[in-house]
C-alpha cells in the first residue's frame, strides 16, 4: 500500500525541545516513514504506511509524550480547526495572564515596597523594632508583622501558580522522562523559589524573624506572569503569520446553487456538493467548485488562480475553477472536482505542507535545542553549587557584601540561569521565518512546497530553462507574412494560406487560420483538399476556373514545379536560420509569398532572464529543438548558453552534469518530459499551467505562469534565509550573553546580579523579538515592485 502523508495539529509545544520530543515519539512508531514537527505552525507533517500503523496510534504516541494531537479530517477542516483552536488558546491565554497579573502586581508591590522605602531615604524596619511609616500598611510591615507579610505574599502567589499550572504538569513530566523542555526550566526555577520561600515562612512562624529577608514569592509570581504574557504574544504573532492561508480559505464561497433533475434550484452548503452535480452560477457570484460549463456564456475573473486581470470568456465545455468570479452571464456547470480535490484546495494544501516542512537549518536548531535544556540545568546546578561553596568557605569576601544568606544567594543564581536560558526563541527562530516567507510567496503566486526548497533556492548558481511553454508560449503563431508583389498584399497571402489550412489538423495550420481571423479576413471556399505528409497542403477554388493553391515547404514548391520569380528563396532561408517554420504560398504555378510561424517568446521572458543574470546567476536553455531554433530563442531572451537537441530522457543527465561541475541548479519547466529534470535539480520550478506530472515533480510552482517569478522566488529565499540567520544569531547570542550574567559572572567583578524577574522579562522579550523580526518578511515585495 502506498505511503500516506497527513498534517497533524499538536497543542502543548512550547520550545525546540518539545519539537524534538514529539518528533522522536512519532518517529518511534512502527510504520512511520518520516516526521517533521513545526513549532510555528504547531503541526506534525508525517508520512506513514496505513497497512502497518493507523493515525489514532500515532496520536496516542503523541499523547504519551505529554502533548495533545487533534483528530481532523480533510485539508479545509484542518485549517478551520486550527484557526478556532488558536483563537481559543489566545483568549484563554489572555484570561490567564490577566488573572495572574491582577495578583502579581500587588505581590510585586508588597515584596518591593520595603526596598523602595530604604532606597528613597527611609529607614528599614527590622523585625522586633518600632514601625516607621512607609509604603505598606502597618499590618504588612515586615519588621512588625513578618509572618503576615509572608502569608499575604503566599496568598497572592497561589493564583499565579494556578494560572500557570501547565508549566508544572508538562515540565515535571518531561523532566521525569528525561526529556526536559522549556516548561521544565520554568517549573524547576519557580518551584525552587516557592519551596525556599515557603520553608522560610515556616521558619518565621517558628520565631526566626530574620528569614523574612529570604522570601522569593514575587520572583515565582512575576516569572510565571511574564512568561504567560510572552507566550500569548507569540500565539498572536503566529496567528498573524498564518494570514496567507486564511486569506486563501476565504476565497471559496460557503454555498452553491444546486439544480435538481426537474430543473429546481436550491441553495446548499458547499460541503454537500458532489462530483456530477449540476450547479447554477449567477452573474457576480463565485464559482463554487471546479467543473465544466454545460450551458451559458460568460466572462470569468480567474485572477486568484492565474494572476491575469482580464476576465476569460467561458462557453460550453470550458473549464471552471472554484473561487473564481463569474462577472457577466449566467452559467450552468457540472462539478468535476470538489472538496480537497479542487485547484484552490490544492493550493492551500501546498502552502500548508510547505509551512509544516522543515529546512535543514531548522533541523540543526532542533538538534542543538535537544541538548540545550539538559545543559542549562547542569549549568544552573553547577553555578549555584559553586556560589554556595564560595559563600560557605569565604563568607567575608567582598563579592558577597550585602548579599542574602549563602543558600538564598545560590538559589537566586539557580533560578536566574534556568529562566533566562529558556530556548523558546531558539525554537521559533527558523520555523516562524520560513512560515512567513512561504506565506508571502503564496500571496504572489509562488507556492514553495518545502522548507528544504526555500533554503536551497538562495544557493542557486544556475537556472536551466525549458523552451516550449516555459520561455515560449508553447503554441505556434504567425510571426511574419511577406509578399514582394506590390499587387499582392500580405493579407491576400494570409487569406489564401488560411483558406487551405483550415482543413488541416496540424498546429501550424491552426496558427495560420487564427492569424487570418485576427486580421478579419474572409476565407475562400476551396475543394479537393490534399495533405502531403511532411511537405504541405493543396486545394483549389470552387470557381469555374479552379485556381490551385499550394501551401508548404520550399521542397514541395520545387516538386510541384512552382517557380520563384520574386526571389522568396533567400527570405525563406533567412527565416529558417532564425529557427522559424516557413511556409511558401503559391497560386497556380507562381510563388506569391511566404509565411513564418514560430513558438513565440513570452513577453516577460527577456525581463525574467535579465533579472536572473543581474543576481549573478547563470541562465541555460535546455530544449529538444534543433540547434538553429534553440539558439535563436536563446539569443532573443539573452541566454548565452543553449543545450539543444536534447532528448527527454537526457534532460536529467544534463542537469546532473551541471551539478557535477559544482553548480547548484534550479530547473524550470512545464511538461511531462521535464519531470525527471525537475526532480533531479536542486530546486525544481514548475509553471502553473504545466502538466500535473511536472507540478508534482517540482519543489516550487509558479501559479501566474510568469517567468519573472523565478527571480522573485530566489530573492524571497535569500531574504528569508537572511532573516533566519538573524533570528538564530539573536537566539544564540542572547543565551551566550545572558547565561554567564545570570550565573553571576558580573558579580565577580563588582557588577550587578541578574534578578530572576529581569531574566524572565528578557527571556519573553527574546521570543517576541524573534517572531517580530520574522514578521518583517511580510513587507517583502517581488523584484521590480520594491518601490510600489
Amino acid at each position: 500500500m502506498a505511503l500516506k502523508t497527513i498534517s497533524l495539529p499538536i497543542s502543548g509545544m512550547t520550545c525546540a525541545a518539545c519539537v524534538a520530543r514529539v518528533e522522536k515519539a512519532i518517529a518511534g512508531v512502527e510504520g512511520v516513514d518520516r516526521a517533521a514537527v513545526n513549532l510555528a505552525t504547531e503541526k506534525a507533517t508525517l508520512t506513514y504506511d496505513p497497512a502497518i500503523v493507523t493515525a489514532p496510534a500515532i496520536r496516542a504516541a503523541v499523547e504519551r509524550a505529554g502533548y495533545h494531537a487533534l483528530e481532523v479530517a480533510g485539508t479545509t477542516e484542518v485549517l478551520e480547526a486550527d484557526r478556532q483552536r488558536r483563537q481559543r488558546e489566545i483568549r484563554h491565554g489572555w484570561l490567564r495572564f490577566i488573572i495572574s497579573a491582577v495578583f502579581a502586581a500587588p505581590l510585586l508591590y508588597v515584596a518591593m515596597a520595603p526596598m523602595l522605602q530604604v532606597s528613597s531615604g527611609g529607614m528599614a524596619t527590622l523585625p522586633g523594632r518600632a514601625h516607621a511609616p512607609g509604603l505598606l500598611p502597618a499590618f504588612l510591615d515586615p519588621g512588625l508583622h513578618p509572618l503576615a507579610y509572608a502569608l499575604v505574599q503566599l496568598a497572592l502567589v497561589l493564583p499565579c501558580v494556578a494560572m500557570g499550572y501547565r508549566f508544572y504538569t508538562v515540565g515535571f513530566k518531561t523532566l521525569i522522562e528525561r526529556a526536559p523542555n522549556m516548561d521544565s526550566l520554568i517549573a524547576l526555577s519557580t518551584t525552587a523559589a516557592l519551596g525556599w520561600s515557603i520553608y522560610n515562612t515556616v521558619l518565621i512562624g517558628g520565631g526566626r524573624l530574620q528569614a523574612v529577608h529570604a522570601l522569593y514569592f514575587e520572583s515565582a509570581g512575576v516569572i510565571i506572569t511574564l512568561i504567560m504574557l510572552g507566550k500569548t504574544l507569540e500565539a498572536v504573532s503566529k496567528r498573524r503569520a498564518s494570514e496567507a492561508i486564511k486569506q486563501l480559505m476565504g476565497l471559496a464561497p460557503k454555498t452553491a446553487i444546486c439544480v435538481g433533475a426537474d430543473g429546481s434550484e436550491q441553495e446548499c452548503p458547499l460541503d454537500e456538493v458532489e462530483v456530477g452535480d449540476l450547479l447554477l452560477v449567477r452573474p457576480g457570484a463565485k464559482i463554487p467548485v471546479d467543473g465544466v460549463v454545460v450551458s451559458g456564456a460568460s466572462s470569468v475573473d480567474e485572477s486568484m488562480l492565474t494572476g491575469e486581470s482580464m476576465p476569460v470568456g467561458k462557453g460550453e465545455g470550458d473549464e471552471l475553477y472554484g473561487a473564481s468570479l463569474n462577472t457577466t452571464g449566467s452559467l450552468r456547470m457540472r462539478a468535476t472536482k470538489v472538496g480537497a480535490d479542487t485547484a484552490l484546495a490544492n493550493i492551500i494544501r501546498l502552502v500548508e505542507e510547505a509551512q509544516g516542512s522543515k529546512a535543514p537549518i531548522a533541523t540543526f536548531a532542533d538538534k542543538v535545542a535537544a541538548i540545550f535544556v539538559p545543559a542549562v540545568i547542569a549549568v544552573a546546578l553547577i553555578s549555584a553549587l559553586l556560589w554556595l561553596g564560595a559563600q560557605l568557605l569565604w563568607p567575608s569576601a567582598a563579592v558577597f557584601v550585602g548579599q542574602p544568606g549563602a543558600v538564598a544567594f545560590a538559589l537566586k543564581i539557580f533560578i536566574a540561569v534556568l529562566v533566562i536560558a529558556c530556548p523558546c526563541a531558539l525554537g521559533l527562530a527558523t520555523p516562524t521565518a520560513l512560515m512567513v516567507g512561504m506565506g508571502r510567496g503564496a500571496k504572489y503566486g509562488i507556492l514553495i512546497k518545502s522548507g528544504e526548497a526555500l533554503e536551497r533556492a538562495h544557493q542557486v548558481t544556475t537556472v536551466v530553462f525549458d523552451k516550449t511553454g516555459t520561455i515560449t508560449q508553447g503554441a505556434p503563431s504567425v510571426t511574419d507574412v511577406v509578399s514582394n508583389d506590390p499587387d499582392v498584399l500580405d493579407n491576400t497571402v494570409a487569406q489564401i494560406a488560411a483558406s487551405v489550412e483550415r482543413y488541416s489538423e496540424h498546429p501550424i495550420g491552426e496558427a495560420i487560420v487564427s492569424e487570418a481571423h485576427r486580421r478579419g479576413l474572409d476565407l475562400i471556399p476551396v475543394r479537393g483538399f490534399e495533405s502531403i505528409t511532411g511537405r504541405g497542403v493543396k486545394a483549389e477554388t470552387e470557381s469555374p476556373d479552379a485556381t490551385s493553391f499550394t501551401v508548404g515547404s520550399l521542397r514541395l514548391m520545387e516538386e510541384s514545379g512552382i517557380s520563384d520569380s520574386s526571389g522568396f528563396t533567400s527570405c525563406y532561408q533567412d527565416f529558417s536560420r532564425e529557427g522559424k517554420t516557413v511556409l511558401c504560398v503559391a497560386v497556380d504555378k507562381e510563388l506569391i509569398g511566404v509565411i513564418a510561424v514560430a513558438d513565440t517568446v513570452k513577453p516577460t521572458s527577456p525581463t525574467a532572464i535579465d533579472r536572473i543574470r543581474a543576481m549573478g546567476i547563470d541562465a541555460v536553455l535546455l530544449t529538444g529543438d534543433n540547434r538553429a531554433t534553440g539558439e535563436a530563442i536563446a539569443k532573443q531572451v539573452g541566454i548565452n548558453h543553449a543545450l539543444c537537441e536534447v532528448m527527454p530522457g537526457e534532460k536529467a543527465a544534463e542537469v546532473a552534469r551541471l551539478q557535477e561541475a559544482g553548480e547548484v541548479v534550479a530547473m524550470v519547466g512545464d511538461g511531462i518530459n521535464d519531470a525527471p529534470a525537475l526532480a533531479r535539480a536542486d530546486v525544481g520550478i514548475a509553471i502553473g499551467s504545466g502538466t500535473d506530472v511536472a507540478i508534482q515533480s517540482a519543489d516550487v510552482v509558479l501559479v501566474h505562469n510568469d517567468l519573472r517569478d523565478v527571480s522573485t522566488a530566489i530573492y524571497l529565499s535569500k531574504r528569508t534565509i537572511r532573516n533566519v540567520k538573524q533570528n538564530l544569531f539573536w537566539a544564540f547570542g542572547y543565551n551566550v550573553v545572558g547565561i554567564p550574567v545570570a550565573a553571576g559572572l558580573l558579580q565577580l567583578f563588582g557588577g550587578p546580579l541578574l534578578s530572576p524577574m529581569i531574566a524572565a522579562a528578557a527571556m519573553s522579550f527574546s521570543s517576541v523579538s524573534v517572531v517580530t523580526n520574522a514578521l518583517r518578511l511580510k513587507r517583502f515585495k517581488p523584484l521590480g515592485k520594491e518601490q510600489a
